[in-house]
């Protein structure tokens, strides 16, 4: 199938493109009860977006467990932040609750590390790299699927920054929200174009 999107993006490319970054409100939880309420609240959507973090290794044989799952609607995303709240049963069933789409991209890996803190079975996930590979569409990954689909570019500076500090700051919370946000936008400009 001819894809009506870019077939190559260069670093040259995605460097021009505007910043983009999520605006709305962002929910940092660091309890079992805030976590309550926030699920409560999330569970009136049919389709969020998701996202992981986790205290980058550098070292060989080491492992560090989720520190945080992100889930955003169009305009608030909530910071779930594990390392603090354990693993709470509230999150775990909404993950598993197959009457709400979750959208992620590349989301094997943070799916398979959920389930080693926390045995769950994970339903109604979607995976947009391959929705978009049905469309033609050769790039993989959160920045080329922004580029192409929203025009923009997203910053991935703190990608490996810790996610375990007791306190993380605006760029990181600014950045773990955009990361689960962006799939909400380009699902709903996939929507827009007649693909979903």
């Amino acid at each position: 199938m001819n894809s009506r999107f870019a077939e190559h993006i260069t670093k040259e490319d995605l460097r021009s493109l505007p910043l983009l970054a999520f605006e709305g409100k962002i929910h940092t939880l660091d309890t079992e009860e805030d976590c309550y309420e926030a699920v409560k609240e999330l569970r009136r959507f049919d389709v969020v977006g998701f996202d992981t973090e986790k205290k980058p290794t550098f070292t060989k044989g080491e492992y560090n467990h989720t520190a945080m799952v992100q889930l955003s609607t169009m305009e608030n995303a909530y910071l779930f932040r594990l390392n603090n709240m354990g693993y709470p049963t509230a999150l775990f069933d909404f993950m598993a609750d197959e009457s709400i789409l979750k959208l992620g991209i590349s989301i094997d890996d943070d799916l398979k590390d959920l389930n080693k803190a926390r045995e769950f079975n994970p339903k109604n996930f979607t995976d947009l790299n391959d929705v978009v590979r049905e469309l033609g569409v050769k790039h993989m990954g959160v920045k080329k699927l922004a580029a192409v689909f929203l025009e923009s570019r997203i910053s991935k500076n703190q990608q490996v920054s810790n996610w375990e500090n007791q306190i993380l700051s605006p760029a990181q919370l600014k950045y773990a929200a955009t990361d689960a946000w962006i799939c909400m936008a380009i699902y709903q400009q996939l929507k827009n174009l007649g693909y979903v």
